[in-house]
């Protein structure tokens, strides 16, 4: 984060998307999301350290934490259609002394200049979206030239979500710059060419 910004960046909306329909809490989920499936992203998906990181559909911030602990990011910003959701992940990242930026915004039409980031990650948001081919152009768009877009598989997806998810693939012929790069079973890694 650049000196002199401030800790938090919020662009607020007067509501979520009409077509958002929120994900139960889970803290089993949430947890393992903590302990597993972010030391293993990083590993095994080569995360470097010192990268701009953005989540998308970062809900209470529960990656963040373990993110921040791990890559030391330069910027760290997670955005949010659902402003409640962000309240939670504000009150989570103080409570673990972490600094970031939350936004609230739609991933659809992400309010950040073309380049803007080296990673960007999504633990499902694009499989639960109406038009994720928008959300795809726009991830496209924010990740800078050899950007890393860490994304759940098919696989992952219908682990964690077996009923709402199921049959769900992502429009990858919206973002024909996104390459595929590595696969870790359940996560995939495509970079920006």
């Amino acid at each position: 984060m650049s000196a002199g910004s401030a800790p938090y960046r919020d662009t607020v909306f007067s509501s979520p998307a009409p077509d958002y329909v929120a994900f139960p809490a889970l803290g089993h989920r949430n947890a393992w999301q903590a302990a597993v499936e972010i030391p293993v992203i990083v590993r095994c998906l080569g995360i470097p350290r010192g990268q701009r990181v953005l989540e998308v559909g970062c809900g209470p911030g529960n990656a963040l934490v373990p993110l921040a602990a791990r890559c030391a990011p330069r910027r760290l910003v997670g955005l949010d259609v659902d402003g409640g959701l962000l309240e939670g992940a504000r009150r989570h990242l103080r409570g673990s002394g972490v600094t970031a930026e939350l936004v609230e915004g739609d991933v659809r039409s992400l309010p950040f200049a073309d380049g803007a980031f080296d990673v960007v990650l999504d633990f499902g948001t694009c499989y639960h979206i109406a038009h994720p081919e928008r959300a795809l152009a726009e991830i496209a768009r924010v990740l800078a030239r050899g950007g890393r877009f860490i994304h759940e598989t098919p696989l992952g997806q219908f682990l964690a979500h077996p009923v709402r998810s199921s049959g769900r693939t992502l429009p990858w012929s919206a973002a024909p710059t996104l390459v595929g790069h590595r696969h870790a079973l359940l996560f995939a890694c495509r970079v920006k060419e």
